[in-house]
């Protein structure tokens, strides 16, 4: 069975400086995959190459089954439009329309993009706000919203296309402590319902806890990849174990 996410050999620069090095990387169906490193080493980088927002120069990508990047040219634009349909972005900073209300901001992609009628998207939103715990927010405005209710609309928002693919963009480092636990629980429910996910995170307990594998990433390259067990209990990489030490501490520090 073929990935829902297949990455060879993928070059990305902005400039001279080189984010991407030749990262080999795949995502099964129904798979959780959880990218961890320092800040700067590539990993938003890998995970916007994913849905066509980067153009990586060099190196394939399939995802859903269809050829996204071959050899650094990119799909046409109508099949770019139709393939990221199937995969769900989630991003650190939320992206709601802010002139829309919460119900307007769910329904708007599944009536203009897949053609779903008023009523159809509609039902659909409400049951996603159900899910994310947001029902009595349908008629709100995102300015009323707290920081974790913008980003669990968001994730609604993503649902509401019914991807195939979720793809997270450290959805939580925008948040305030005590709003990180109610957009990571939506998370672990995609997750244990079957969402092929592909996280890039800081959290390191939800990458303990929900994650199949682990990939750590350090200068543009995957040094790194192994279950939650193999990678923070037994690291191959002594960059593996700086970077764990250096996160692990700095969160016992926080939590005193």
């Amino acid at each position: 069975m073929k990935p829902m996410i297949d990455i060879h050999d993928l070059h990305k620069s902005f400039g001279d400086n080189a984010v991407l090095r030749g990262i080999d990387f795949s995502v099964a169906a129904s798979e959780v995959v959880v990218v961890i490193g320092p800040s700067g080493s590539g990993k938003s980088t890998l995970l916007r190459c994913c849905n066509g927002l980067e153009i990586a120069e060099r190196g394939t990508i399939d995802i859903c089954g269809s050829r996204l990047l071959d050899h650094g040219r990119m799909i046409a634009d109508r099949e770019l439009n139709r393939l990221r349909t199937q995969v769900g972005m989630v991003f650190q900073s939320f992206n709601l329309f802010p002139h829309l209300s919460v119900l307007e901001n769910i329904t708007v992609g599944p009536r203009t993009l897949l053609g779903l009628s008023r009523a159809q998207s509609e039902s659909r939103a409400l049951a996603l706000l159900d899910k994310v715990g947001l029902t009595e927010k349908v008629a709100a405005m995102p300015a009323s919203l707290s920081g974790g209710q913008k980003q669990r609309v968001a994730i609604a928002r993503a649902l509401a296309m019914e991807p195939s693919v979720m793809l997270f963009d450290e959805p939580t480092s925008a948040l305030d402590p005590e709003l990180v636990g109610e957009v990571l629980q939506v998370m672990k429910v995609l997750a244990s319902e079957g969402m092929t996910m592909m996280v890039v995170t800081h959290e390191m307990a939800f990458a303990k806890e929900v994650a199949d594998r682990v990939a750590v990433m350090d200068q543009g390259r995957v040094i790194e990849m192994g279950s939650p067990a193999q990678i923070f209990s037994a690291p191959s990489q002594a960059r593996t174990r700086e970077f764990l030490q250096a996160v692990l501490t700095k969160g016992t520090a926080e939590a005193a």
